[in-house]
């Protein structure tokens, strides 16, 4: 596997979801090789979780350590001028690795993440390694496809030469048949959740409120995720005075980091939600998990934003799906393929804090209704989303490609 992310370090929440991937595939028996990028917090072992790690180091400067683990673009919009500058020797780096790899090992195939930027080395590598390539997409690839012709141009060139293409969401599949994706080689696996790390949790609401400085019975509302313009915390934000004036003690929890931290900060403040809204800042998995238990709604609230990124299948979703939350989500991306409106949450359009507040209030008057939907969003984890069918996916793409 050809990444430009991955947990730096154990716990941590950088594309989580590369290495749940890798680890199932490891336990339905495969030896899986992983390829990323150095960077500077990176501590693994060369081997964890039976995944095989190697990381390459790319920058003449150390300026230039800025390729990959979401720094590559500035609030998920924009590229960054290092970045830009890092990417020709991250490339060629990424490309010497691989190669380096297939003259040490056997592989039955290589399956690069994201098509930008990682497509190109990989289907190089793959071609004169004669082995098969699966790429796979997970949002912010397909978006910068559409922002250039020759950006288009290379994906196209990767989808041409994929012997299998994965998609997370239908929008994406969608997307990537526009960008010249062949319609037979192109499959749809949703990610999954590690449904026991994300568990109702019946002591986690009293732990994570007294963590807080909050009373027991306090009403928590809970958002978690990279602090960039796609994921909707804006409009959540603009919701919360709607909901105070039903629910005065509710408090919102935002988790995460990221470029509109400090935006988001200010913009809670000039609205006078400074005793409302907690800005957790990136908590571990361990932690994440158990604030995600202590939550009373889960608000995933993704937009398309102005530039047109848009999450693939945002994983805080399947989080809160799998600890039982009630959940409040937008009708975009990935979410509806997994989000049935008043079965497994509840589904409002997106850059609608009225209907956010709407949702987000019935579902904290209403436990019973609440406790029904979360019910239910367990279950189809349960029985469709887990690591464990998504790794089973990803062995089907696998055993197509390599029949091509």
């Amino acid at each position: 596997m050809l990444t430009s992310s991955y947990p730096k370090y154990v716990g941590e929440t950088t594309a989580p979801f590369i290495e749940s991937i890798a680890v199932g595939l490891v336990r339905r028996q495969h030896t899986v090789h992983v390829v990323a990028p150095f960077h500077p917090d990176v501590r693994r072992a060369p081997i964890e979780y039976g995944v095989r790690l190697h990381f390459y180091r790319y920058a003449p400067h150390p300026a230039l350590n800025v390729y990959g683990y979401a720094e590559s673009l500035r609030a998920d919009v924009g590229l960054r001028r290092t970045a830009l500058a890092a990417v020709p020797f991250a490339l060629a780096a990424s490309l010497r690795a691989l190669l380096h790899l297939t003259r040490r090992y056997q592989f039955d195939l290589i399956h690069a993440h994201w098509a930008l930027p990682n497509g190109a080395p990989a289907m190089i590598a793959a071609r004169l390694s004669g082995l098969p390539l699966v790429v796979s997409l997970h949002g912010s690839d397909v978006y910068l496809a559409f922002k250039g012709w020759s950006l288009a141009l290379s994906a196209a060139a990767v989808f041409r030469s994929a012997d299998a293409i994965t998609a997370c969401s239908r929008d994406l599949y969608q997307r990537a048949l526009r960008l010249g994706a062949p319609p037979a080689r192109i499959t749809v696996i949703p990610y999954g959740v590690d449904a026991h790390a994300f568990r109702p949790d019946p002591r986690a609401g009293i732990q994570v409120r007294a963590e807080l400085s909050l009373p027991p019975d306090t009403p928590l509302i809970l958002a978690m995720g990279r602090m960039v313009y796609k994921k909707g915390f804006t409009y959540l934000l603009d919701a919360m005075p709607r909901i105070r004036a039903i629910h005065p003690r509710a408090m919102l929890v935002l988790a995460g980091y990221g470029d509109l931290l400090d935006e988001l900060k200010e913009r809670a403040r000039r609205f006078g939600l400074e005793e409302a809204v907690i800005f957790s800042g990136q908590l571990p998995r361990d932690r994440a998990a158990r604030y995600v238990a202590a939550a009373d709604v889960y608000v995933v609230p993704s937009v398309r934003d102005d530039a047109g990124n848009v999450d693939g299948l945002p994983n805080t979703l399947l989080e809160g799906m799998g600890a039982a939350r009630p959940i409040v989500a937008t009708r975009t991306a990935g979410i509806p393929d997994v989000v049935t409106n008043g079965v497994t949450g509840l589904l409002v359009p997106e850059r609608d804090p009225a209907a956010l507040a709407e949702a987000i209030t019935r579902l904290l008057t209403d436990r019973d209704v609440a406790a029904r939907l979360g019910e239910a969003a367990r279950r189809r984890v349960l029985e469709e989303l887990s690591w464990d069918v998504t790794a089973a996916r990803f062995e089907e793409a696998y055993r197509r490609a390599m029949e091509c």
